[in-house]
């Protein structure tokens, strides 16, 4: 984005310069007269190399991003600060700069007379269509405020459920990491020594040892690539079959009937669902277009589906749950109880209470995963580490008996 430099005088006459970054020098213009009462020239800067542009391009938006953004600009607006101001002091308070550069954009985009929702609508690496619709229902309906708030409500709820499911897998990762160190370490640099000794003995090797060093040898020579290079063949051929739209949805069935995780994923994609649902229509939404939404926003092939059937469901004059029932996805519970939102009218907080009640399984199915994995780990590196160990003291127990 252009940086140029700005004479202004403040309310006291007191001239200065700013150096600001706007898409045009009109927007530089707009974005300055809410601070100063005087703007006068404006030249845009000669060979400028900004590491923040650098900086913004590999940068990621987070959902915790958004979420605290949110929050913020609700308070700002509730407090009746205007929308380009609201912008302006956020955008210099913003630490992620790929955001902080969207915000500078918007807001001069604002400034020139765009709605704030279209001007979102540009930049789709920091606002998505939720999002963006959310603004847009709460810009037709005179409650931004309002809608930003459950916003934010919306997007930490996420982050949450994300930061839960993370934690439960990254106990096994980190453990499951460090043994595979501690056994090549072991493999690659300590059965060699023992190799040495066992072959000045001239004692015969038991099987466990054999294998082992038979082990150590691959790992040390050339024939290691054999499985790297096959295992990331397999890898990209599973990739590759994910992107087709019958790989996408076996996988991703695959994954919510997978032990122990499936019922996590299905219980988090019900509490997704549910709570975006939930939080759309209660914004003004219209169904169909929040349908829409949370297919993008599923995560889940199989999920997506269902939703779709839905949509063709309420289009025909049907009712949600009876969709998602044929689907066979969603547990029964919680068909039951959007069905009893749907006759009572009260969809919208329904789905609330049932994206409460399964977020709150999420959490108690993170607790007993933890519990059950961390024991398992514990074996699984014993077992590693004790296996080299028994072979190479086995052969030792073999020269005792030699000798005496």
């Amino acid at each position: 984005m252009p940086t140029f430099i700005v004479d202004v005088r403040d309310a006291r006459g007191r001239a200065s310069k700013r150096k600001i970054e706007a898409i045009s020098p009109e927007a530089a213009r707009n974005i300055l007269q809410s601070k100063y009462p005087a703007i006068g020239k404006i030249r845009k800067t000669g060979f400028d190399l900004d590491l923040s542009d650098l900086g913004a391009k590999f940068a990621k938006v987070t959902v915790k991003d958004k979420a605290v953004f949110s929050r913020q600009f609700a308070a700002m607006v509730n407090a009746g600060v205007a929308i380009v101001r609201c912008l302006g002091v956020l955008s210099e308070q913003c630490p992620n700069p790929k955001l902080k550069k969207s915000l500078i954009a918007v807001s001069g985009e604002v400034q020139e007379g765009t709605n704030l929702s279209d001007s979102m609508r540009k930049h789709p690496a920091c606002f998505d269509e939720l999002y963006i619709s959310m603004v847009q229902a709460g810009e037709v309906g005179g409650v931004l405020d309002e809608v930003l708030n459950r916003l934010a409500k919306l997007l930490e709820d996420i982050a949450r459920l994300q930061n839960q499911i993370k934690s439960a897998m990254a106990y096994p990762m980190v453990v499951g990491f460090i043994a595979v160190l501690v056994f090549l370490g072991m493999t690659i640099f300590l059965i060699p020594i023992f190799a040495g000794i066992f072959q000045e003995l001239g004692t015969e090797l038991p099987a466990l040892t054999q294998f082992m060093l038979w082990l150590s040898e691959i790992l040390t020579s050339w024939k290691i690539l054999i499985p790297i290079v096959f295992s990331i063949i397999a890898v990209f051929a599973i990739r590759q079959y994910y992107k087709t739209p019958v790989g996408r949805v076996q996988i991703d069935r695959l994954l919510l009937k997978l032990p122990l995780f499936g019922e996590l994923n299905e219980k988090a994609a019900v509490a997704r669902f549910c709570r975006v649902l939930g939080t759309l229509t209660r914004s003004g939404v219209p169904i169909l277009n929040a349908l829409d939404i949370v297919r993008d926003t599923a995560g889940n092939q199989v999920i997506a589906n269902a939703i779709d059937a839905a949509k063709v469901e309420i289009q025909q004059g049907g009712m949600i749950s009876l969709a998602l029932q044929k689907e066979k996805v969603f547990p029964g519970l919680a068909i039951q109880m959007i069905s009893i939102g749907e006759e009572t009218g009260e969809l919208d907080s329904m789905l609330m209470k049932v994206a409460d009640f399964y977020e709150d399984e999420v959490e108690q199915a993170v607790k007993a995963l933890t519990s059950i994995i961390e024991p398992v780990m514990i074996v699984v590196v014993g077992g590693m580490v004790g296996t080299i160990l028994v072979s190479m003291y086995l052969p030792m127990f073999k020269v005792f008996d030699n000798f005496g």
